[in-house]
């Protein structure tokens, strides 16, 4: 009949869900990529899709919140804090930022504040450089400057750098040695004493020259090591070598000063050699006591006899004054305190007045002091003896 033969049609047509690939709605389900790649595996493991909460077995640990989170709160995460982050300190900027730092420390000798602006700097592994550059700078300076740098060495061993970062400064200047006796003809000697400074203020560990017992090849190295292993040799009884420098500039008692002034000036009247008396004058490095100077000057002059020591002196006096070795107020210094002390020296020197009326003149002919200062000279007392019929009064 018409029903059984409908029935079986139905029964003979493909059972749901066996559609061919080709139909729509075989398509539809399809979970191959359309593009005709892949393994037809389901998205992200089957823990994809939106308004999923992902994989089954899935436990999530604590995330940080984001800011650009719509829901985050400020409030609600507690204290923030903001640190300034320094980037480390360049190879090229080392020597940019270092090199003002100690050449200005040469000035005005203030350790605390190297290290204060070398704490603002973030040196990182550039530490040793720090130490070998500054004792370069010393190395062409003069003997207060290597005083200064020894002490900087041992007051930034701790808080900026460590003994170890010390000693591989020295070994660097070590390997540096003939390159840097080019400039620095005593070079050996003075990093042989840095090293035996810095090895008694404990800024380089003590087993520092034990390290190169038999290793050392370069005999400007081996001259520098014998140096310092001599200077620990003899001090060994002292805990530092504070002396290894000299006492330099104005850590020299007064009357250690004055002594080398007048041995400087009698040297000079034997010699006559200026440029010598100009040299020594300078390695004293006592600028604000060249007043000293002037006084003692004049003073040889007026206890002295002749007019050869005059214009000596007024000679010295004129090229200090040139060079700029005395400057104005230390010139004025000096004489006022001749003018000062004129009484006491005319006990012991009868002509002094005379021979300081003479010297002023000079240096005034000269330009070597002002007007007002010739001036200022006190004049000789006169006393004038009227005739017998006046009684004999003093006028």
């Amino acid at each position: 009949s018409a029903r059984d033969s409908a029935r079986e049609s139905l029964s003979e047509g493909p059972e749901p869900g066996t559609e061919p690939p080709g139909s729509p709605k075989g398509r539809a389900h399809d979970r191959r990529s359309r593009a005709g790649k892949g393994r037809g595996l389901p998205k992200k493991g089957g823990a994809g899709g939106k308004g999923v909460w992902g994989a089954p077995g899935v436990v999530y640990g604590y995330q940080e919140p984001d800011a650009r989170d719509p829901n985050y709160d400020e409030v609600a995460q507690g204290d923030t804090v903001y640190a300034t982050v320094v980037p480390e300190l360049e190879e090229e900027e080392l020597e940019k930022n270092v090199q003002p730092m100690v050449l200005e420390y040469f000035e005005h000798g203030d350790t605390s504040e190297v290290m204060e602006l070398l704490r603002g700097l973030n040196l990182g592994g550039r530490r040793p450089a720090v130490a070998a550059l500054a004792v370069a700078l010393a190395l062409e300076g003069k003997a207060s400057h290597r005083e200064l740098t020894s002490r900087l060495l041992a007051e930034l061993v701790g808080p900026v750098v460590t003994p170890e970062d010390v000693a591989w400064a020295f070994d660097a200047m070590l390997r540096d040695l003939p390159d840097l006796i080019l400039d620095t003809p005593e070079a050996p000697q003075m990093l042989g004493q840095f090293i035996a400074r810095a090895v008694a203020d404990h800024a380089l560990p003590l087993d520092f020259l034990e390290r190169y017992k038999g290793r050392v090849d370069c005999e400007h190295a081996r001259a520098a090591l014998d140096r310092a292993a001599v200077l620990l040799r003899i001090k060994r009884d002292v805990n530092r070598l504070d002396n290894v420098w000299g006492v330099g500039g104005g850590q020299r008692p007064v009357k250690h000063l004055v002594k080398e002034m007048n041995l400087l000036l009698r040297e000079y009247l034997l010699s006559g050699e200026v440029s010598e008396a100009e040299h020594c004058l300078r390695e004293l490095e006592v600028p604000h006591f060249h007043h000293e100077l002037v006084y003692e000057a004049v003073v040889m002059v007026l206890e002295g006899s002749g007019e050869e020591s005059v214009a000596m002196m007024v000679t010295l006096l004129k090229v200090l004054w040139e060079t700029g070795l005395v400057t104005l107020d230390q010139m004025n210094r000096g004489f006022q305190r001749v003018y000062e002390e004129l009484g006491d020296i005319s006990l012991d020197a009868p002509l002094a007045q005379g021979l300081l009326e003479q010297l002023v003149e000079l240096c005034f002919d000269r330009g070597v002091i002002t007007r007002a200062l010739r001036d200022a000279c006190p004049a000789r007392g006169r006393k004038r003896f009227v005739s017998e019929g006046d009684g004999g009064e003093v006028k």
